[in-house]
């Protein structure tokens, strides 16, 4: 049994689902999130809950019950409340600003790279280091988030570079100095 997967997911005012063939939709008024139905799990809608049931007791569906079960609890808190990611940008000269809806950052490069915002994902630059990603679809919050920190990754003895705000970079000792007695 899933711990996660027998749970019923309540279904917030505002907040429609509807299960068809091999989806299931979660919408608000405005915006729609489609998940894929995950082989061997049914999915109904009884009143204002979201309840899934397994078909049978293999292993591979048993991990797909918390799984689809988790995907669409995240469609609903992110069509309700929305999800969000905050880089923080170290380093002498490195800065950021944002262009339209596009993101300029100046990275140590010889050029300016540009980053197009996707589709229902809003930057937000404050003081030219910190960046907000927002959205409503958790994993391309998370795909943007992810994609900017691999353009200049945290280095381990200055920290410069992009990481998250709760993320803590381990920092190394750099060389030491020769000692002056040593023969």
């Amino acid at each position: 049994m899933s711990k996660v997967g027998k749970k019923p997911i309540e279904i917030p005012n505002g907040i429609t689902v509807s299960v068809e063939k091999d989806t299931v939709t979660v919408k608000d008024a405005k915006r729609s999130l489609v998940i894929p139905r995950l082989r061997g799990i049914e999915v109904t809608v009884k009143g204002n809950e979201v309840v899934l049931e397994v078909a049978s007791t293999a292993k591979q569906i048993r991990s797909n019950w918390g799984t689809l079960r988790a995907l669409i609890q995240n469609a609903i808190v992110g069509l309700v409340s929305g999800y969000e990611k905050t880089l923080i940008l170290e380093g002498v000269g490195f800065k950021m600003a944002k262009e339209g809806n596009n993101l300029t950052l100046n990275l140590g490069f010889s050029h300016p790279v540009k980053y197009p915002a996707p589709e229902h994902v809003e930057f937000i630059v404050e003081k030219n280091t910190i960046l907000k990603i927002k959205g409503f679809d958790k994993g391309l919050v998370g795909q943007v988030a992810a994609e900017i920190r691999a353009m200049k990754k945290p280095e381990p003895y200055k920290g410069k570079g992009f990481h998250y705000s709760d993320e803590v970079v381990q920092r190394k000792a750099g060389k030491k100095a020769a000692t002056a007695g040593a023969a």
